[in-house]
């Protein structure tokens, strides 16, 4: 990143310090297409995308290198059904029926991938119906379970990525997903995982989006606050179930075609359909630009746990544990946890300003690599970023209510090593 885009971006956190996010719309509901990968650097993602939360559509030249554009499509556009079976013909694959509502999402069960392209192919040749339902593989973790493979590439615009760089330190857990579903299936309104950010790669096939900005879902709340399972349906209209939808604005529509890459902003609720059949990337991530609106999204889940069992809080001795316990069976991470990942991202990012970069570890598709390939003053700017959320997350009552002993190093510390490597790096 450079000296004029760190400036600006600076500048805007100063500006809009006050909010978490706010609701951003764009004229005419456009958004606009990044047609030529040698004109469009990191820097012009930073600042006119990642900055201000807009969307943007990356054109088919950004992904015309992959492998999996090469290999896994035939050569009229379809899924290659016969290399696929041959490279994960005995996964075991998560598969949702769309066809069937549960609480909010659709029901997911995990079958053999050999027995969904079967599925699949009856399902073309029976006109897109099955007694079975629409089933559409979603959230299947492919580059864990088969690293070896040559399917894509990272591109560098979202290379910035907390939460995958955290989740690998732990070896836990990944939000790299490849989604395969027929003409139909689709997936239902909601936000991203810790309302992050996220991109969506057609490696084949078309989708269409619906986009409403940060703050429009407020709008489209029923009137005991439940957002709906499908913003299309005809029953929004009715002002006694939904009394504000009429104040929504319209969504943001978006048709992605094959090769086609879509930068979903943080906290921008969506809902997706497949117009045909289709095989997708998909990332969640989280960095600097967006670390504060997870930070507000994890008090507003503590909040609204602590409301839902606020009864037992006089009776129960260790309520604030499991409120926090609670949190994390719902959303995946807890106070404790967030300390720790913004812990890991600091010590790395200080780490490369204190020591620099060895040739191997620039050589791989490591955390110091992609700092390497961003800058040293990106990697200061993730630092000041990490400092604003933890020293919140320090005086936070909440947290400061846990056992925080087995933290190391603890709150104080930690926050003074951040500020002390920042200040050595801009001397």
């Amino acid at each position: 990143m450079d000296r004029a885009t760190f400036a600006h971006s600076t500048a805007f956190f100063r500006e809009h310090s006050t909010s978490c996010q706010a609701a951003v719309g764009l004229p005419g509901g456009h958004v606009d297409f990044i047609e030529r990968v040698d004109s469009f650097s990191y820097s012009d993602f930073f600042r006119d995308y990642l900055i201000p939360n807009h969307p943007c559509i990356f054109s088919a030249k950004f992904t015309e290198d992959w492998g999996g554009r090469r290999n896994w499509v035939t050569r009229d556009g379809k899924p290659n059904f016969d290399h696929l079976l041959q490279k994960f013909g005995e996964a075991v694959v998560p598969v949702a029926n769309c066809d069937v509502k549960e609480y909010n999402s659709n029901p997911k069960e995990q079958l053999p991938f050999k027995e969904y392209v079967k599925y699949w192919k009856e399902y073309i040749q029976n006109d897109y119906r099955s007694s079975r339902g629409c089933l559409y593989l979603k959230d299947w973790h492919l580059s864990r379970a088969f690293p070896e493979q040559d399917v894509y590439t990272t591109p560098v615009y979202f290379s910035s990525d907390w939460l995958n760089e955290y989740w690998d330190a732990v070896a836990v857990d990944d939000y790299r997903f490849v989604y395969m579903g027929p003409k139909g299936s689709w997936t239902p309104f909601h936000a991203d995982v810790f309302r992050s950010y996220s991109w969506s790669a057609n490696i084949c096939g078309r989708k269409k989006w619906l986009l409403y900005p940060a703050g429009q879902e407020e709008f489209l709340k029923d009137r005991h606050g439940n957002l709906p399972f499908d913003v299309t349906a005809p029953s929004l209209q009715d002002r006694r179930v939904y009394p504000r939808y009429s104040q929504s604005q319209p969504p943001v529509e978006i048709v992605q075609e094959a090769g086609e890459i879509v930068f979903i902003p943080s906290g921008w609720h969506h809902q997706v359909y497949n117009l045909e059949d289709t095989i997708s990337i998909n990332h969640n991530w989280v960095n600097g630009c967006n670390v504060a609106i997870m930070w507000c999204f994890l008090q507003d889940e503590l909040a609204a746990v602590q409301q839902e069992i606020n009864q037992w809080k006089d009776p129960m001795d260790d309520w604030h544990l499991q409120c926090q316990l609670i949190m994390k069976s719902c959303t995946g991470i807890d106070y404790k946890e967030f300390y720790n990942f913004l812990k890991v991202i600091a010590e790395n990012r200080i780490s490369v300003l204190e020591k620099g970069l060895d040739d191997e570890a620039s050589a791989k598709n490591t955390p110091k690599a992609a700092i390497s390939t961003l800058g040293m003053l990106h990697a200061v700017f993730d630092l000041k970023r990490t400092v604003k959320v933890l020293t919140s997350l320090s005086a936070n009552e909440d947290f400061k209510k846990l056992d925080l002993t087995s933290l190391s190093p603890p709150p104080e510390a930690l926050l003074h090593h951040l500020k002390a490597a920042i200040d050595t790096a801009l001397l």
